[in-house]
């Protein structure tokens, strides 16, 4: 028997198999000495290796990807220090309920907490990344793992999407499939719940006679766009949204009041409602930047998970269901005739007001760089001041998914890795990344990566010097700045170095005509904005 006829039909066959029936195309990792039959299939099966150069990276770029296509992403780990290495992704997709389908080999059944010093040995992997993850599984046989594949998407469709992590031993990853063709094909996706009718005639009596509605989306609510706009333009209701749900209503809409709720004048829009219709967001102090938000009227929360009915700020109203579904419910049960917006004027002012003067110089840059962008742009964030202190808040996105960002980790060095994950989804939107200095060299490596997939990427890399915000903090505190001021590599010749474009811009009316013609040249590019420019 040759190696290939041994491996034809192993259990990572079947389950890279089953996963390629619900429509994933691409998988992010980095082959290892106990991972091989989980990569073996893919190019016959049609699915794309994106080799990262770190584990870390494979999780965020599979997460760029999973926000551009709507399926999961899907990360293969080796053994070990391979999965430990993708932790802060899985911590990241957890905290930010995105789909995540993480693959990694176990010691073989019957050698687990042997302690005997075999390769990449870990005392109980799976618990190890159950303490992070929505679930994690150690399977005993290949059709264990296949169901646990179709368990996942059962999960994806039906609950708060986060991620889970499917173990399978070495020798069942290995040995022949006894899986029939039937259980490897996709399963037909559930009616989505569209809500307790009662709750749903509560909730839009409530909204029938409010005066003044106002609407919370959050990242439970991107699927929910349409239905969304459409509440807001029937009840003439302003849209605040977090960042996470961005772009759910379009940021140039007249309702919009844009991703600001970590501004004290968008919250007392929100406080300030006599009914509050929150779909998709458990209000977390991290998006609010304080730590609740304080309605004054009744709230209406609708969300998938039935635990977030109260969470941070109890219902009046609470909605289990989909959000898609519960939208057009509540459109159903509704007067037909749209009332007249109120002139929010007045709040728009005060929110852009004060977002200027939180931070001045960072909102002045970010409105340089977002008019250099495309409107169809797709803006990969990182956790760096220029964005959670400005772009966030200057971007117009058009849709959801355009800024791809986690709030709530708030992880260095995800923005490049998403991006690329962005890119390798579709190539319809340019995709660049913005990113401090900081966080860029925490995936500096991932350079490379882009290059090899022959990506166009652009990376605007803003140089504050080192950890700009910590170093304040310190200061605050009366310490004297310690750890914080960082040598810094010449940028552009890194980036030239991996095989892109490096190019570093001194004057500040160079830096749109820089960006734009990074973007228009195409490739892997680097503008590298030291903030100490002249002016």
């Amino acid at each position: 028997m040759t190696n290939n006829e041994q491996y034809a039909d192993t259990a990572g066959r079947a389950v890279l198999e089953t996963i390629r029936a619900y429509g994933v195309t691409a998988v992010f990792g980095i082959p290892g000495t106990h991972n091989l039959e989980l990569y073996r299939p893919l190019a016959e099966l049609g699915i794309r290796a994106v080799t990262n150069r770190h584990e870390q990276g494979s999780g965020y770029g599979a997460d760029g990807w999973a926000q551009q296509t709507g399926l999961p992403g899907v990360v293969i780990t080796t053994s070990g220090p391979g999965l430990q290495n993708a932790m802060s992704a899985i911590g990241t997709a957890f905290c930010e309920s995105r789909p995540m389908i993480v693959l990694s080999p176990g010691v073989p059944l019957g050698a687990e907490f042997a302690d005997v010093g075999t390769l990449h040995e870990t005392k109980d992997a799976t618990a190890m990344v159950g303490a992070i993850a929505e679930w994690s599984r150690r399977v005993h046989s290949a059709a264990e793992a296949v169901e646990a594949v179709h368990d996942a998407f059962t999960l994806f469709r039906t609950g708060r999407p986060r991620p889970v992590h499917i173990e399978i031993p070495l020798d069942v990853l290995e040995a022949p499939a006894d899986v029939p063709q039937a259980d490897r094909i996709a399963r037909p996706a559930p009616a989505p719940a569209a809500g307790d009718p009662s709750s749903i005639a509560q909730a839009a009596g409530l909204l029938a006679s409010a005066h003044r509605p106002v609407i919370v989306a959050g990242g439970g609510a991107t699927d929910a766009a349409a239905e969304v706009a459409a509440l807001a333009e029937r009840l003439g209701a302003p849209v605040l949204t977090t960042l996470n749900g961005k772009g759910v209503v379009d940021e140039r809409h007249p309702l919009s009041l844009g991703s600001n709720l970590r501004l004290a004048a968008a919250r007392a829009v929100a406080e300030d409602a006599d009914v509050l219709l929150v779909i998709g967001s458990k209000l977390g102090e991290a998006e609010l930047w304080a730590p609740r938000l304080e309605a004054r009227g009744a709230v209406i929360r609708v969300d998938i998970s039935p635990a977030q009915r109260d969470k941070n700020l109890a219902a009046t109203v609470g909605i289990a269901g989909d959000a898609p579904a519960v939208g057009g419910a509540l459109l159903a049960a509704l007067p037909s005739e749209a009332r007249p917006a109120p002139d929010r004027g007045a709040a728009r002012d005060a929110i852009d007001a004060e977002m200027r003067e939180t931070a001045p110089e960072a909102v002045a840059l970010a409105e340089i760089i977002a008019d250099a962008l495309p409107d169809d742009a797709i803006v990969a964030g990182d956790s760096s001041q220029i964005v959670y202190m400005a772009l966030g808040s200057v971007l117009r996105s058009p849709r959801p998914h355009s800024l791809l960002y986690t709030p709530t980790y708030a992880t260095l060095g995800y923005g490049l890795p998403a991006a690329i994950g962005a890119r390798v989804a579709q190539t319809a939107h340019p995709v660049v990344t913005v990113i401090g200095d900081g966080a860029l060299m925490f995936c500096v490596n991932e350079l490379v990566t882009a290059v090899e997939q022959r990506l166009d990427v652009t990376i605007v890399c803003v140089d504050n010097g080192g950890y700009a915000e910590i170093r304040q903090n310190e200061v605050d505190r009366g310490m004297t700045p310690v750890g914080v001021d960082l040598v810094q590599p010449d940028w552009a010749a890194l980036a030239t170095a991996f095989g892109a474009t490096g190019r570093r811009v001194d004057r500040t009316e160079e830096i749109a005509s820089s960006i734009r013609e990074a973007i228009a040249e195409g490739g892997v590019q680097l503008v590298h904005i030291p903030m100490e420019r002249q002016d």
